[in-house]
């Protein structure tokens, strides 16, 4: 891939490496499309119980056309239009949010609901359940609720050793976007302070966040800095800023957007993106640094994971597709569907009004 940017400003970037995948996981996809069809089919406001994804400029498009960002599910009047975040809520929120009797959408990423599922099944079968993950991280609240009484949190060696001495077998389930470095150590010294410890066939850590740790990896010893595009809050993205700088780069930044870009770059510089950062961001970056000799995007595999809309929103699609199909006189069952796989997030969200 190369880049020609449009910017007159000189600079002595000579060349950016560009990870690859990086940016929007098939989760946030899900997530910020649902949004954004609720955004239009409903007056403002709408109600979002927590922001929809960690990333301070997608939560302010949405706040700028109404959308309401809240901790609290009381706060969502009666009859209104309530999404529940990507990254899982407690199972006492759901219910709340439903018995309010407006159109809720759960847009809980299906991976964050495989670890409910597991907390769930382990708990009911007596086990006491270690879980690693960050403190205060709605995913991690919204899995420890699931079974308050039978998890454990830890995200340290420390932690681990100063668990009891369970009488119950002993599950180790994960939040989903921790780092395989921060997971590895916590995990090796629950199995052994728990030699019989069970874990799930699959990973709990999810494939999005690994590939871009992977691809950061990559490219890592060839940068003499590395930008990392994503808000502080944003869980993978504070793993990839992590991993940069234990990978030797002298020089990491985390930026929310090309503003924060320091301007005495040079050499060769790394660019990468958290889960939750729209391509729009890294295009601004792109222009920014406005590297001599181009861009270089440097690939380590192909996603296609997708994740369709939750359940809800397609019975609202369908029905408003329906509606436009009579309204234009029209036949509906010759009309066809809208292919969501096809319309990535990031279109979506640059063609918000």
């Amino acid at each position: 891939m190369s880049s020609q940017s449009t910017s007159s400003t000189p600079n002595s970037v000579d060349k950016v490496l560009l990870a690859a995948p990086r940016g929007f996981c098939a989760g946030v996809e899900m997530a910020i499309k649902a949004l954004a069809w609720m955004v239009r089919a409903f007056e403002p406001p709408v109600y979002c119980y927590h922001e929809i994804v960690h990333n301070q400029k997608v939560v302010k498009r949405f706040e700028d056309l109404g959308v309401i960002f809240i901790d609290d599910i009381e706060e969502v009047p009666d009859g209104r239009p309530v999404m529940l975040s990507a990254h899982g809520s407690a199972p006492e929120v759901v219910e709340s949010a439903r018995e309010r009797g407006g159109f809720v959408v759960d847009a809980v990423c299906p991976l964050v609901t495989k670890v409910h599922h597991e907390v769930n099944v382990r708990a009911k079968k007596g086990y006491s359940i270690v879980y690693v993950g960050h403190e205060g991280h709605e995913e991690a609240v919204g899995t420890m609720a699931v079974a308050p009484e039978s998890v454990f949190r830890v995200e340290s060696i420390e932690e681990v050793e100063a668990l009891p001495e369970f009488e119950t077998p002993v599950a180790l389930l994960a939040q989903t976007t921790l780092s395989h470095r921060d997971w590895a150590d916590v995990a090796d010294a629950t199995r052994e302070k728990f030699p019989e410890t069970w874990m799930p066939g699959r990973s709990d850590l999810c494939f999005a966040t690994t590939n871009r740790q992977s691809a950061l990896m990559n490219i890592a010893e060839r940068c003499d800095a590395m930008v990392v595009i994503g808000s502080a809050n944003s869980s993978n993205t504070r793993a990839l800023e992590k991993l940069a700088r234990e990978a030797g780069c002298v020089r990491v930044y985390r930026v929310n957007g090309a503003d924060e870009l320091p301007d005495d770059l040079t050499g060769v510089v790394g660019v990468t993106a958290g889960a939750s950062a729209p391509e729009e961001l890294v295009e601004a970056v792109l222009a920014k640094l406005n590297p001599a000799n181009g861009v270089e995007e440097v690939r380590i595999t192909d996603e296609e994971e997708y994740f369709p809309p939750p359940r809800s929103m397609r019975d609202l699609l369908s029905a408003i597709d329906v509606l436009a199909a009579l309204g234009l006189g029209g036949n509906p069952v010759d009309r066809a569907p809208v292919n969501d796989r096809l319309l990535p997030a990031s279109r979506v969200l640059a063609d918000l009004r």
